[in-house]
């Protein structure tokens, strides 16, 4: 294993120090317990908003605290939920006093965690609820979760519901808006390699020289099919077909596309994957209304890529279209 780490231990801890020596102006990093603030807090009387979740897909979610977005994002460790501890001092650093929405990818440990952090804030007298992203059409339960899998589509939760939250909405209508999101967009993904958990120091699974996983999970959970690698366009229609069939899209509807790379796919072919989407959207006569491209929810260096289609209408657009500045979305 070759990675520019000091100690396999000691990753995420200096990833936040070095994280926030980068980002001061929009970010304090606190430690033990572990846990992403803006630099700036929201105005008193507004909904936060906290997320988390097992780091190794930066810049998730650190990288999507500050305005506009996240109020506080909580790091476990490598692929590893965060506990309830510091979800809940993440909670409490964020509240303002109108309430709090944990946004929580599907995965078992994630949510059990948030939970438990959920009630004790509760027993603090500060109001939360949540939103569980299942965005991934791939599999209906995975080695990690009961349901679906919450993927890339978790920063477009994050995005429009930070939106409603800046602009002053009430703890019932920014759940009701990311709740809307997650049930407008879907995701699905492929892997072209595996990725290597620094503390674990080999390939979180083998793949033959020619082989690709298709329906990966962002920790490289098995996709539903293994099979020969293919030319973009017919790669990128299998996982169109999958999403555009659950999300029930039909002709003169307008989406939000995000391709996101795993982390190892270069950007060059990430637009190339974008030009095959875009041309099966415009086929099928759905119109891209805002497309985003590059690396947003990784699996460390897995080499790969998934979409995300977003159903929007027009308040979804005026939110996401919204200001934000984060480290890793301005």
């Amino acid at each position: 294993m070759k990675k520019l780490v000091n100690d396999v231990h000691e990753v995420v801890k200096e990833t936040l120090e070095g994280f926030g020596l980068a980002h001061a102006d929009l970010v304090t990093v606190h430690l033990d317990p572990d846990f992403v603030t803006r630099a700036t807090p929201k105005e008193e009387g507004k909904v936060a908003l906290v997320s988390g979740g097992g780091s190794g897909h930066e810049p998730l979610h650190a990288g999507y605290v500050g305005l506009g977005m996240l109020d506080a994002a909580v790091p476990g460790a490598v692929f590893t939920s965060p506990t309830p501890d510091p979800i809940l001092e993440a909670t409490k650093a964020a509240d303002h006093g109108a309430g709090v929405l944990h946004i929580v990818k599907n995965y078992t440990g994630d949510v059990l965690n948030f939970e438990t952090a959920a009630e004790l804030a509760e027993m603090e007298d500060i109001r939360v609820t949540s939103v569980v992203v299942n965005d991934d059409v791939a599999v209906e339960d995975s080695l990690y979760t009961a349901g679906r899998r919450g993927v890339a589509g978790t920063i477009l939760v994050e995005k429009i519901a930070g939106a409603s939250a800046e602009r002053g909405d009430d703890l019932d209508t920014v759940t009701a808006i990311a709740t809307k999101v997650n049930a407008s967009m879907r995701s699905m993904g492929l892997a072209l390699g595996p990725c290597t958990v620094p503390h674990a120091g080999k390939p979180s699974f083998d793949l033959g020289e020619d082989e690709i996983e298709i329906g990966i999970g962002i920790h490289g959970e098995p996709g539903y099919r293994r099979g020969a690698m293919e030319s973009v366009d017919v790669l990128v229609a299998e996982l169109y077909g999958k999403v555009r069939e659950d999300l029930g899209l039909v002709a003169g509807e307008r989406v939000v596309t995000l391709v996101n790379g795993m982390g190892g796919t270069p950007g060059s072919e990430l637009y190339i994957c974008h030009r095959a989407l875009a041309a099966l959207l415009e086929a099928d006569g759905v119109q891209i209304v805002r497309s985003l491209v590059g690396d947003y929810v990784t699996s460390l260096e897995m080499p790969g890529v998934s979409i995300t289609l977003l159903r929007v209408d027009d308040e979804l657009l005026d939110l996401f279209d919204a200001p934000v500045a984060t480290p890793a979305w301005k």
